[in-house]
């Protein structure tokens, strides 16, 4: 039954437009939306128009619903059961819909789409977090001018660990880090000595004798990431949802590369312990990001997210250890954990807060708490183009880092500012990239991303 409002009306019936509506993002939300009463795309744009058109028949959608359009007059003849399909992003326009949910992975399509929506009136659910890692904070200063809502999407991992943050700090817990696993288990059989990632699997069977954390975690934590050295654990794409996770937070990285701890669930609270705890943080506050260890009976974690806090009275932390919730061994921190992200399944949840509640995720603007940037993995000569690709939208010869904005260099490159552009000098290994290292940065990017750089990031000691 369809829900009503207090007046006993039926509350409106939202549209969303989805860029990159051919992905595999989008095909989850395009999937779970005819089973919600109140939600319906009204346009899907996305360069391969025969592939959405496709897609939507393969998921039940009516292939005559589906109208290809390409000029203002043809969005504008469409009946409200119809549903646009255009490969331009410039209609978007003149296209009826109430939240944008931009899901290229583009950095510049996705920043110009964006402002489009919002400089026409629309909410914008950013589930690219290539495009909220450099355009964020201006995208969000603009939706509030504009009276409009900029959000990241629930159901992928920011989202969602901004929600988990702030659930914690209103219940007025002690954070000490968040953060999220990486997007793959590495599951450890003992009976055969091999560990497994995916589609990879070699054999470590040291891990046998290092399935619990022993005295020394950070000895043992180095033990287990030299067993699994051979299987590539960290991607950019980690690094870039923490910093969109820092922005809208105020926790920084403890260190550039992030930590990525070989770490079973139940050890997180003893892991992410401060040094002189036995832990491996320098500092409290912060984001990071660990690679689940697993046996393969046990559940996985689903590139879910955590958050460690200190503990505050011992009876009572000593009660939830019973009831099976991770507590450190020394007692001093708890780990609170949700194990799962499901993508666009949830992402219905931020397009109606947003068009019902004016919610988005968080209660505060993101701010440029930290940088995504990038090092040169060997020397780069002039002339380098630095191509984005792959799964996890790695830059070509370039290693993703997580900047605390209070150390970063004035002129760094955003790593997504920096992809698909051309050296214009050598650059060393080892080096940051620098605005001056890029021949031919995308106008618009520059242009967000200096106005992000602008604005001082929030007070974290108000965190």
């Amino acid at each position: 039954m369809q829900a009503t409002s207090t007046t006993g009306t039926p509350p409106p019936t939202v549209r969303y437009a989805i860029t990159g509506a051919r992905g595999g993002f989008a095909r989850t939300l395009l999937a779970q939306t005819p089973r919600m009463d109140r939600l319906r795309p009204s346009v899907l744009c996305d360069l391969d128009t025969e592939g959405t058109v496709a897609l939507c028949a393969e998921l039940g959608y009516p292939v005559d619903a589906l109208r290809a359009c390409s000029t203002p007059g043809e969005l504008a003849a469409l009946t409200g059961d119809e549903i646009a399909v255009i490969d331009d992003a410039a209609l978007l326009e003149h296209a009826a819909y109430d939240v944008l949910v931009e899901a290229t992975g583009s950095p510049a399509a996705g920043t110009d789409a964006a402002r489009l929506a919002i400089g026409t009136g629309r909410h914008v659910v950013m589930v690219s977090k290539e495009v909220d890692s450099v355009s964020g904070v201006a995208l969000a200063e603009l939706a509030e001018e504009h009276g409009v809502v900029y959000t990241p999407g629930i159901g992928d991992q920011p989202a969602n660990l901004i929600e988990w943050y702030e659930r914690t700090r209103l219940l007025g817990l002690d954070v000490v880090a968040i953060g999220k696993s990486g997007e793959y288990d590495l599951v450890f059989d003992p009976a055969t000595g091999r560990v497994r990632q995916l589609d990879q699997e070699i054999d470590a069977p040291e891990l046998a004798s290092l399935l619990t954390l022993g005295e020394d975690v950070p000895a043992t934590l180095a033990a287990r990431a030299r067993a699994v050295s051979d299987i590539k654990r960290s991607a950019a794409a980690d690094y870039c949802e923490m910093g969109v996770v820092a922005n809208f937070t105020g926790l920084v990285p403890d260190v550039e590369t992030l930590h990525y701890p070989v770490a079973r669930t139940a050890e997180l609270a003893d892991v992410y312990s401060l040094a002189e705890d036995g832990g491996v943080l320098t500092r409290s506050g912060v984001v990071d990001v660990f690679s689940v260890l697993r046996l393969p009976e046990e559940a996985s974690f689903a590139g879910g997210v955590f958050a460690v806090v200190r503990t505050g009275d011992d009876v009572s932390w000593s009660l939830l250890a019973q009831k099976g919730h991770v507590v450190s061994r020394s007692g001093r921190y708890a780990c609170l954990y949700l194990p799962y992200h499901l993508m666009g399944v949830e992402t219905p949840l931020s397009i109606l807060a947003a068009a019902d509640q004016h919610r988005a995720a968080g209660t505060r603007p993101p701010a440029p708490h930290a940088v995504l940037a990038g090092r040169a993995r060997t020397a780069l000569a002039a002339g380098t183009r630095l191509d984005m690709g792959g799964h996890h939208h790695d830059v070509t010869g370039v290693a993703p880092v997580l900047l605390d904005s209070a150390d970063a260099p004035a002129d760094v490159a955003p790593l997504y500012l920096a992809a698909h552009t051309t050296l214009k000098r050598d650059v060393a290994a080892g080096e940051l990239l620098r605005l001056g290292d890029l021949a031919d940065p995308e106008d618009t990017l520059r242009d967000t991303w200096n106005l992000a750089r602008s604005r001082s990031p929030l007070n974290t000691g108000e965190q």
